[in-house]
Parts: structure tokens; C-alpha cells; sequence
């Protein structure tokens, strides 16, 4: 904090984006120092591995039919772990720096709120994208040594859109973060958001498609309201012979937007990655708490 302090105290006239930069540095030096997330780090990249040994290697006979069941099962775990980590380390970010008082101490120096928040969003974004190549890459290190090689440009996708997915419930993180003064307020909230999320995926849709005889196509809009629920049906697309593994909502993408259903999905995917941040900086921007 020291050293990120006299950086910013000798920048008061550089550009904003220079100033974004330095609290970027500092955030994410701040995150990698973190217990938590190396937790988080080192249990993805566990759970990664051990899945793509257990599952990927031997579903290589078909070129996309079979390694679309195992790749689903790949979705699942990001659907669980990306969230949760995007989430808490959001959650935590302003709020634990308002409590700590880091970010009155920030403040002081010529650095705007604005410059603040979207340095901290980077540097954040940054350390999820670390871990999600480092979870990947060793389900990908593991996959080689075993001999696999096939479908590797649907490893990268699933792998491009887990960091999306990753960004975006960062952004909800840190919008929950300018609501309260408290990490533990925020990270409740924060947990309570991802189960809410969880518990609204296709699992979730179904039953209250069969509770409230919810047509399909409000089931399909109900999933774009998901960005978890989103991710899962972008990554799984790209796998030709794998529709079951899309859910009803998904079946009736395909069959109502057929080669235009990837274009929706990525669209929706990067709207989530940048529309809750861009609330929380506005939110952020206009308060006045320290």
C-alpha cells in the first residue's frame, strides 16, 4: 500500500489511464498476497486436472459427440467454483478497503473515484484470468500427457468464456461492495447471490417451467437473465451432437435461432461482463463514502 501510495502522490499529473494502472498494480499484488485466493486458485486448478483426467482423454472418440458430455461436466465445475471466487473477490474489494480505511487512504491521493474503481476492477480481472488459465492449462497439461490432442479451439472456449463469466460476477462483486461499509455484509450478500444464481440454473428453470407450465421461449429468456445459466449454453454450443446436454432452453435456441444462437450468447456473455461494473462505477463515482 506504501509504495502503491507514493506512486499515485507523484502521478497527480498523469494521464487517468496511468492512474488506473497503478491501482491495478496495486490490487493485484494485493490478491496474489491473498490466502483466499490461492485457495481458490489451487482448488480450481485441482479439481480442473483431475476432471480432464478422469473424463477428457476418453472421450476422444467422437470428434464432438462424446467430448461434449465430458466438456459438460467441465462447465459444471466452472459453473460452481468461477462464480463464487468472481463474486467474494468483488463482495470484499470495496467494502474491505472502506473498513480497513485503504480507501480514504487512496483517496487522499490525485486519484478520482472513478480512476479508483477501474483500477481495482482491473487488477482484479487480471488475477481471475491467472487463475483460469492456471486451472485450464493444467487441465490442458494433463489432457496432452495423456494423449489427448482433439477439440482443442472448444478447450480454448470454454477456457475464453470461463474468464468472461469470471468478470462479470466480479462486477456484481463489487456492485454488492458499494451497497455496504462491511466485508462480511458483502461477502453474506455475495454468497447469497451465488446460490440464488446456482439454484436459478437449468436445473432451477426446469422445475419452475414444470411448477408454473413456463413456455420454453420464457425459458430461454430466463437463462439469458442468468449469466452462470449463459455461460453454460455459450460453451456447450460449439459441440455439434451434444444437445442434450443443452436442457430444454437450449433445444429451443437451437432450433428457433439455429446459426445465429452463438452471435445471442456471446452478445449476452459480454454484456454481463460489463454492464454490473459499469452500475457500480456509477454507483461508486456518485457516493460519498470512505
Amino acid at each position: 500500500m506504501t509504495a502503491a501510495g507514493q506512486a499515485l502522490s507523484t502521478a497527480g499529473e498523469r494521464t487517468e489511464m496511468r492512474l488506473v494502472t497503478i491501482v491495478a498494480r496495486k490490487e493485484l499484488r494485493d490478491a496474489t498476497r491473498s490466502k483466499w485466493f490461492w485457495l481458490w486458485a489451487g482448488a480450481f486448478g485441482m479439481l480442473a486436472a483431475v476432471l480432464a483426467n478422469v473424463a477428457l482423454p476418453g472421450s476422444q472418440v467422437s470428434e464432438f459427440g462424446n467430448f461434449g458430455r465430458s466438456a459438460a461436466s467441465l462447465v459444471a465445475l466452472v459453473q460452481l467454483i468461477i462464480p463464487l471466487m468472481g463474486l467474494t473477490l468483488g463482495a470484499q474489494s470495496l467494502a474491505g478497503q472502506r473498513e480497513n480505511g485503504a480507501l480514504r487512504f487512496l483517496l487522499s491521493h490525485p486519484v478520482s473515484r472513478t480512476e479508483a474503481f477501474w483500477g481495482t476492477f482491473a487488477g482484479l480481472a487480471i488475477a481471475l484470468l491467472a487463475t483460469t488459465a492456471a486451472g485450464f492449462g493444467a487441465a490442458g497439461l494433463v489432457t496432452g500427457l495423456q494423449g489427448g490432442g482433439a477439440n482443442v479451439w472448444s478447450f480454448v472456449r470454454i477456457a475464453g468464456l470461463s474468464w468472461v463469466l469470471a468478470v462479470a460476477m466480479l462486477g456484481l462483486g463489487m456492485l454488492i461492495s458499494t451497497f455496504t461499509n462491511r466485508t462480511g455484509a458483502a461477502l453474506g450478500t455475495a454468497v447469497f447471490v451465488w446460490l440464488t444464481l446456482a439454484f436459478l440454473g437449468d436445473i432451477g428453470l426446469m422445475g419452475t417451467a414444470v411448477a408454473t407450465d413456463l413456455p420454453v421461449s420464457a425459458l430461454f429468456f430466463s437463462a439469458l437473465a442468468n449469466p452462470v445459466e449463459t455461460f453454460r449454453l455459450a460453451s456447450l454450443t460449439a459441440f455439434s451432437g451434444s444437445l442434450d446436454v443443452l436442457g430444454p432452453a437450449g433445444t429451443y435456441a437451437v432450433d428457433r435461432l439455429g446459426g445465429s444462437l452463438e452471435t445471442v450468447l456471446l452478445a449476452t456473455s459480454a454484456a454481463w461482463a460489463v454492464f454490473p461494473a459499469a452500475v457500480a462505477s456509477i454507483r461508486f463515482a456518485k457516493s460519498k463514502d470512505l
